[in-house]
């Protein structure tokens, strides 16, 4: 209890910084609204003037301690949810950024979700059977991009979130009893990279999608069961398609600016 007191202790200098930094940095126009680049024909490479809109579905495979083969090797468990927050524009020219899109920096929420039968009896204090647990996650993030050359991108994510966690007892298929709950602080640090495709001028949507690369690592600064061996913190990763919303928004301005002038 006294580490966890001490841990938990460390994360809050740093989730006040996180707060009065995205602030300070932020400087958003009086009226925020979904702002999309100017996009030429070739690349999309113009700062934008206010806050622009992102939105992502976000799936993750988690290796958690508690959860092993029968060789005792962690086994990924898949972890899904929602992202959405807003792309800060440049306060000053960094030339590790150049080409793609015009941002410094995005940050917002997510919400995720898990629902995972531990077939491993005894992981929760004065229970003997096998449960299944369900895990509902909160999140703020702060994404710093680090390397951008046109269609590709690297960042670093940082998040923090504020978990609740349910376990049942399956007596059969109708019946089901709550053994414990508890409420858990996860606090996750990681490096992405992005690939978008490439705008093509006869097939524009070919650039709303791409290709994400996602791991790190995530500590638990709270344990929602103390007592047990119940433990989230653990190495994490995901792979797959991409969509990218503001690509969509920058488009679709595209698109109503070039009938106006006709």
């Amino acid at each position: 209890m006294k580490i966890m007191r001490f841990q938990w202790i460390l994360g809050l200098p740093f989730l006040i910084w996180l707060i009065i930094g995205t602030t300070a940095w932020a400087q958003p126009e009086a009226s925020v609204e979904t702002s999309a680049h100017k996009i030429s024909d070739t690349v999309q490479s113009s700062r934008p003037k206010s806050l622009t809109f992102t939105a992502s579905t976000d799936q993750r495979f988690f290796f958690f301690s508690d959860t092993r083969n029968a060789n005792n090797r962690r086994v990924p468990v898949s972890v899904y949810g929602v992202r959405a927050g807003f792309l800060f524009p440049p306060q000053h020219d960094r030339p590790a950024l150049r080409g793609g899109r015009s941002a410094s920096f995005k940050a917002g929420a997510g919400f995720y979700f898990i629902n995972q039968r531990l077939d491993e009896p005894g992981l929760l204090p004065n229970t003997s059977e096998s449960v299944t647990r369900h895990l509902r996650i909160a999140t703020v993030y702060y994404e710093r991009y680090l390397f951008r050359r046109k269609a590709f991108e690297v960042s670093m994510p940082i998040e923090f979130g504020y978990g609740h966690s349910r376990y049942e007892r399956d007596d059969d298929q109708l019946n089901k009893h709550e053994v414990a709950r508890g409420i858990f602080l996860p606090l996750g640090v990681g490096v992405a990279a992005a690939y978008q495709f490439p705008t093509v001028r006869w097939l524009r949507p070919l650039h709303w999608f791409g290709l994400n690369i996602l791991t790190g690592y995530r500590f638990i600064l709270k344990k929602d069961i103390p007592d047990s061996q119940i433990n989230y913190t653990g190495f994490y990763i995901s792979v797959g398609p991409s969509f990218f919303l503001e690509n969509l928004t920058a488009d679709i301005k595209y698109w109503r600016q070039k009938r106006k002038k006709r």
